[in-house]
């Protein structure tokens, strides 16, 4: 029999994933964001005997989605947590110094944003098999062999087996081959289910994911049906919710009947349960808040990638449109790289990265189509190490600094291989906020304290050049660094990249091309953190002067 921790362990990441993976609030007349999408330090819990007050009341109310505790050695103890195409230059990096918990899908339903998880009561008894942090996953993409395996649809049935008692069950349903629907008109469950047969044929048939099919556990090799269960209402506003059954090892998902049919609600939340059957990230603090950045880059992946293109023409589902927040992810591109404070954070929309790093525009070893999955194949057991350290191993030529100071220099000009996303910027640029530096004469400039770069944050300056004319940059700062300028072909959208080596660089720039500079805060050293309740160290700027020869700071 599992001991406390164990269960409690799991249960807690379940938890932590959905409240931080569902883009399934209703959708905002803008973007999906999530305003109260965080833990607060004052929102975990007031005592042992508040944390659960039922099976499915892991969260009372809107300010407490992500709220989850973590796994200690006492298990009394609560620790309280807010849960185009591109020419590459090959140059140096430039860089100075070259050297959880799962969140539950949920959204609120006025702002797209987290929503909390439904999960078992862990002073419960109940005869679970004993989880495993990190159980066998292969690290290639794996054959269809039960518990430990993925997909290549090689073993798996056609038609999975019903499971009822996963939620609440009922009588009135309607299934596809892998889901089950309740509550739904049958238009709108055909619907429903037709978009989620294409997430599982992208997601688990063509990339090799975990399949949603199979138990959390490594007991049994049956394939079962994911459950959707369309409400009236959620708590907290929510329009998706996505809940883990523990005693079972599934996940699934309510959702407020008129957003069944909206892939940004349903296949974010599914997203979640696709991630929780991945297994390794559960109950690791410090993968909390990239959850919602991994359910929001798998439900516009779907609706968008030509990685999923096969699997929606199967399916009959067109291209959506992108759910990319520019205004965040560029506006206040300074923060850290995933940041799940309340109201201010940015775990939401920072799923660009987690497309950069899927496109690999840079064909840097290790990156590409099966980059995301590997990130939780190559996750150690109980390690509660950060996404990016993993990242460490996962690359195979090029470091995290690297990585992270190439993908903020292709945000530049929105060059990461997302076409969709690339319009949205051009339609959108003159109205996002680049006001990084303060001048201070003679072609010097400072960076503004409020926007100094965060850990693994940046700034992108756009300059102003008259016409044809060489660029001169350097940068001078006491940390550690990764300086790019981005030179972008307005007529083709090709994007040259020149590094920064020893924090200086120059370039020519044509007529018909414009430039902008991107400087990272990039530490030779990672840094362990948790999303919800950052850390001194990570949210330390990068206090630097640069001084600009050939240009002045501003768009034309």
């Amino acid at each position: 029999m599992p001991s406390f921790n164990q269960l409690f362990a799991a249960v807690l990441l379940c938890a932590v994933r959905n409240s931080t993976a569902a883009p399934a609030c209703k959708p905002r007349s803008k973007d999906i964001t999530s305003t109260s999408a965080g833990f607060g330090p004052d929102e975990f819990f007031e005592g042992p005997d508040e944390f659960f007050e039922g099976p499915d009341e892991f969260f009372e109310g809107p300010d407490e989605f992500f709220e989850w505790p973590v796994a200690t050695s006492e298990p009394n103890t609560f620790i309280q947590e807010p849960v185009a195409t591109s020419s590459f230059v090959q140059e140096p990096v430039a860089t100075v110094d070259a050297s959880t918990l799962a969140p539950v899908v949920s959204t609120d339903a006025s702002t797209l944003a987290p929503e909390p998880v439904a999960s078992e009561d862990p002073t419960t008894p109940a005869s679970k098999p004993a989880v495993t942090a990190n159980p066998s996953v292969s690290s290639t993409k794996p054959a269809a062999t039960g518990g430990s395996g993925g997909s290549d649809n090689s073993s798996e049935p056609t038609t999975f087996e019903a499971n009822p008692n996963v939620g609440n069950g009922g009588s009135d349903f309607k299934d596809s081959d892998r889901f089950r629907v309740y509550g739904a008109s049958s238009t709108e469950a055909e619907e429903a289910l037709t978009m989620l047969e294409g997430a599982y044929d992208c997601f688990i048939g063509k990339l090799g994911w975990r399949s949603s099919g199979l138990t959390f556990y490594d007991n049994d090799d049956t394939y079962y049906k994911t459950n959707f269960y369309t409400v009236n209402s959620l708590d907290g506003g929510a329009a998706g919710l996505q809940h883990s059954d523990m005693e079972a090892g599934f996940g699934y998902v309510e959702v407020l009947q008129e957003y069944l049919t909206n892939p940004q609600i349903t296949i974010h939340e599914y997203g979640h349960v696709v991630h929780f059957h991945q297994r390794t990230w559960v109950s690791q603090a410090n993968t909390g808040a990239w959850w919602e950045t991994v359910a929001n880059w798998f439900s516009d992946t779907y609706k968008t990638s030509d990685i999923c293109a096969e699997a929606r023409e199967k399916h009959g589902q067109s291209t959506s449109p992108t759910e990319i927040e520019l205004q965040k992810v560029i506006g206040d591109s300074f923060q850290v790289i995933v940041d799940g404070s309340t109201d201010s954070g940015n775990y939401y929309q920072a799923w660009p990265f987690l497309t950069y790093l899927t496109s690999n525009p840079d064909n840097f070893a290790g990156l590409g189509q099966d980059v995301i999955r590997q990130l939780m194949v190559q996750y150690p057991e109980d390690s509660n190490e950060t996404p990016l350290h993993t990242l460490s191993r996962v690359s195979e030529n090029a470091t995290v600094a690297e990585i992270v100071g190439r993908y903020w220099a292709h945000m530049a000009y929105l060059d990461i291989g997302h076409p969709s996303a690339k319009e949205a910027f051009l339609s959108q640029r003159d109205t996002l906020n680049f006001d990084n530096l303060e001048s201070q004469g003679s072609g010097s400039y400072k960076v503004k304290a409020d926007r100094q770069p965060r850990y693994m944050g940046s700034n992108i300056i756009p300059l102003t050049t008259s016409g044809d004319g060489k660029i001169e940059v350097k940068v001078e700062c006491d940390a550690t660094f990764t300086a790019t300028l981005a030179i972008h072909e307005t007529s083709s959208g090709k994007v040259r990249y020149v590094s920064l080596v020893d924090g200086a660089a120059s370039a020519s720039v044509a007529s018909g091309e414009e430039a902008s500079l991107v400087v990272a805060n990039t530490p030779a050293k990672l840094i362990n953190y948790d999303g919800f309740n950052l850390s001194e160290d990570v949210q330390k700027g990068l206090d630097y002067t640069v001084k600009i020869t050939g240009a002045t700071v501003g768009a034309a």
